[in-house]
């Protein structure tokens, strides 16, 4: 399952400390549900390919994930055969043991944008968590957990075109 709160940001926050840095390229084979793959290239570690399932929801949904070959990988890239959307994704340690991920999305095209999330184990902690605890009341102003259009399946459709729905 994931639980997961999320945000339009701008830019990298600064003052938190930097835990990770990824470099991903991920693309829909459909986006209801949500099918898709994903190369995560860790700064400094290894790179995963991934396949994921999503289930329906906003605040929590389930999330399958499991890693697949270069092969596989490939075979539904060619499948997908449009350009998979480019991400560069930072972790920050937030208080409790959290992490802040954001991530900017697209960075060369117009479309780009920047967005961030942090992930709970429960629906409970999520919606007991502000922002200003954490002293990002300002940074994360814009929540969009859940309103429409803002998922990243909707930015593949808009910017990629029709996958399966």
């Amino acid at each position: 399952m994931e639980i997961e709160r999320k945000w339009f940001v701008k830019g990298w926050p600064e003052s938190l400390p930097q835990t990770s840095l990824y470099q991903m390229d991920q693309g829909y084979i459909s986006v209801r549900p949500t099918v898709r793959i994903r190369r995560e290239a860790l700064q400094g570690g290894k790179t995963a390919l991934v396949l994921c399932f999503k289930g329906s929801g906003t605040l929590s949904r389930e999330e399958i994930e499991t890693e697949i070959d270069a092969e596989l990988f490939a075979k539904l890239e060619h499948l997908i055969g449009k350009p998979l959307i480019r991400k560069e994704r930072r972790g920050y340690a937030l208080p409790g043991g959290l992490t802040l991920e954001v991530n900017c999305v697209d960075p060369d095209a117009a479309t780009g944008f920047w967005y961030a999330e942090v992930e709970f184990e429960t629906e409970a902690q999520a919606l007991a968590w502000n922002p200003a605890d954490a002293g990002l009341a300002a940074y994360l102003c814009d929540e969009c957990t859940g309103r429409p259009g803002a998922s990243m399946g909707e930015y593949w459709l808009q910017t990629r075109g029709d996958a399966q729905r």
